[in-house]
């Protein structure tokens, strides 16, 4: 007999699918997920590369708790000096290179992809936009537009115009990068595309282009962000800075939040003409920013990107043999690969019964996306990567 929590759920609450999985929560810990009929799950993915920290990471808590006892909501983005803001954007500006020192926070991924896209229209004075087949930035309109994937494109169009989309990794992406360009946006590892690195050579000439033209550079490090790619960020590793850099999941340890980072002189164009010309009612919550300023005090605190490396490591140590066809990705990462869909459901479905989830993405029904928290004990993450190997090898 369903409860009455789960009765609620699928009367009143908007489904995004026919099939929602449907696991009642009871509490969440560290790797761990447990269900109100007692079951306990892992987590592997992290809730979709937010819980990087694992589920209720104390320091977290202990920094929500502390903020509980002061404050909630004052006042609208912007206008009052709130200290969880000003701590959280002096950490992680220290963090960035010189040019990425302001930032302007939001509550969500989509929400930061959208100030950027008005940033870089703004700034540039230009309202062309280039972006990547099967990229994924959210699901906002805006959003939406820049996303290279026509399944979800097409109910809501038309959308923005004026955006061109090239292979990602191709070099006829050069020719779209023209003097009317306001800027390219793209993930240096596509997630949703089916976890695809940009080459970094390539990614490099881009930057290049971009200079050429007056075109920003965007990267949406939403989940690549905070150590999820072994470094940081991954703009890191590509030894490329961008213009304007979006950011959201991991970084406030499972609190909602996002944030969008550019330069002082970028940022100057949302002062004026007129002012107030982009804001938001809850955006930077100080409970959301002592959650990020602890979270992110944390990452710093261990040495979390030798953790994602070993992660990966491990993983693919693991995972091989009949069925599979590659793992790809960086660091806590990765993309499982496997011969066709019908494998993959059926491991996915497997896996799931015995207590594992796993995340099958929405654009590559044959990719099994890997994402564990990041302070996974190597026991249980070994474990784990095990149990899919015997799916694999039941269904092979």
């Amino acid at each position: 007999m369903m409860s009455e929590s789960s009765q609620s759920f699928y009367k009143h609450v908007a489904q995004t699918s026919d099939e929602p999985i449907g696991l009642e929560i009871d509490r969440a810990e560290g790797s761990f997920i447990y269900t109100t009929d007692g079951k306990r799950y892992t987590d592997l993915i992290s809730g979709i590369a937010v819980s990087s920290l694992g589920h209720r990471h104390p320091n977290v808590l202990k920094a929500i708790k502390g903020q509980l006892e002061k404050h909630l909501h004052v006042m609208v983005y912007g206008e009052f000096i709130q200290s969880p803001q000003s701590k959280f954007a002096h950490l992680l500006c220290e963090q960035l290179p010189t040019n990425l020192d302001r930032v302007y926070f939001v509550n969500s991924g989509t929400e930061s992809v959208e100030g950027a896209l008005k940033l870089a229209k703004k700034f540039t004075g230009r309202s062309k936009f280039v972006a990547f087949h099967n990229s994924y930035h959210g699901d906002t309109h805006g959003s939406l537009s820049v996303t290279g994937r026509n399944v979800y494109r097409d109910p809501y169009q038309p959308l923005l115009p004026n955006v061109y989309f090239s292979d990602f990794n191709s070099d006829a992406v050069f020719d779209l990068i023209d003097e009317e360009t306001a800027a390219v946006i793209m993930e240096p590892i596509q997630g949703e595309g089916g976890i695809i690195p940009a080459e970094k050579k390539w990614l490099q000439k881009v930057r290049r282009r971009c200079d050429e033209t007056g075109a920003l550079l965007i990267f949406d490090e939403i989940q690549t962000g905070f150590y999820r790619t072994g470094s940081l960020f991954a703009f890191k590793y590509y030894d490329v800075v961008p213009d304007i850099i979006c950011l959201a999941k991991a970084m406030a340890g499972g609190m909602p939040m996002g944030a969008f980072v550019s330069s002082s002189e970028i940022f100057e164009v949302f002062k004026k003409d007129p002012p107030l010309n982009h804001v938001t009612t809850f955006g930077g919550h100080p409970v959301s920013c002592a959650a990020a300023h602890a979270s992110l005090k944390t990452l710093l605190s261990d040495d979390f990107a030798e953790k994602g490396m070993k992660i990966e490591k491990i993983v693919r140590s693991i995972l091989k043999g009949d069925g599979i066809v590659e793992v790809r990705g960086r660091g806590a990462m990765l993309g499982l690969q496997l011969r066709d869909s019908v494998l993959t459901e059926k491991v996915v479905n497997r896996c799931f019964e015995n207590g594992l989830i796993l995340g099958w993405t929405l654009h590559s029904n044959s990719l099994i996306r890997i994402a564990p928290p990041l302070i996974i004990d190597e026991n249980l993450l070994r474990s784990s990567l095990n149990s899919i190997i015997r799916a694999i090898a039941d269904f092979s």
